[in-house]
């Protein structure tokens, strides 16, 4: 076994959705796998290793969930794991509790945690902190406001890159719709000249080269843009050291299609060429 990715997260949030566009590309998949039997799992298809079987075990991905037994001790098999340089990478998918409230309601789905005199909310809750450790060790996805197919397309992309330390993510929001979840820094940019007021920008995004070049134009963009890059410069060094996986930068403006899309591009490219980068657009679902 030369990868293993284990996709965990709060119920609800699109575990089922991450698992399967896993498998399809080509992971042995296994779904609600207890946790105490992580390392057996993992041993059995390390020792199946050069050996004629059936099946692929070269990349495998499995599903744990709050249910599991001693879902606790999940941290510390994972550096198990990581410890007998098993490549090892952790998917956390969690939502608000407003989405999760609503997507239960939709499928009429009983929460895992749901006890009799205990409402949804506060299943939802209890579970949030069963699992809250697991949130600091791997890379946390807010699917509050993501459709299936932007969830499969960004879990594909995170487990696709070839691991050489921290991973700087940099996405770009609407505050309108809300801060992601699983920012670790969030830049407010609202306060800039905003293109939407202008009917010839409007359409448009901060991908786009007339909107790029209205931005450029502003002195104080450049300004809050310097700003931003050196505040992540100045700590970058820091969550390397610690053995973070990934830091994710979040920068946001009103609708998330403008300023914050422009920012989050022009960021990217300074950083790039000495760190290893992915990029999201929230709001452009991509």
């Amino acid at each position: 076994m030369k990868q293993l990715v284990i996709v965990t997260g709060l119920s609800g949030s699109g575990k089922s959705i991450a698992l399967r566009a896993l498998e399809d590309s080509g992971y042995y998949c296994i779904d609600n796998l207890p946790a105490t039997m992580l390392a057996n799992i993992a041993e059995h298809l390390r020792s199946t290793d050069g050996q004629e079987r059936r099946g692929n075990y070269e990349r495998v991905a499995i599903s744990i969930d709050s249910r599991s037994a001693a879902i606790e001790q999940l941290p510390a098999s994972i550096a198990q794991l990581k410890a007998q340089n098993i490549e090892t990478q952790v998917l956390f998918l969690e939502s608000n509790v407003e989405t999760l409230v609503k997507r239960f309601s939709e499928t009429r789905r009983k929460h895992p945690l749901s006890q009799e005199n205990v409402t949804l909310a506060e299943s939802i809750a209890t579970e949030r902190a069963l699992l809250s450790e697991l949130g600091g060790i791997g890379h946390l996805i807010d699917t509050s406001y993501l459709s299936a197919s932007t969830l499969r397309a960004w879990v594909k992309e995170a487990v696709s890159i070839e691991y050489k330390g921290l991973t700087l993510l940099f996405t770009s929001f609407g505050f309108k719709h809300g801060i992601p979840m699983d920012a670790d820094f969030v830049f407010d940019v609202r306060s800039l000249p905003n293109p939407h007021y202008d009917p010839l920008l409007r359409d448009f995004t901060g991908r786009d080269a007339n909107v790029q070049a209205f931005l450029e134009g502003l002195p104080i963009v450049g300004e809050m843009l310097a700003d931003i890059r050196n505040f992540v410069e100045k700590w970058l060094p820091s969550f390397i050291r610690d053995n973070r996986s990934y830091l994710t930068v979040a920068v946001g403006c009103t609708g998330g299609k403008h300023r914050s899309v422009y920012l989050v591009e022009q960021l990217s490219q300074h950083f790039k060429s000495h760190q290893q980068v992915l990029i999201r657009h929230r709001e452009l679902k991509s």
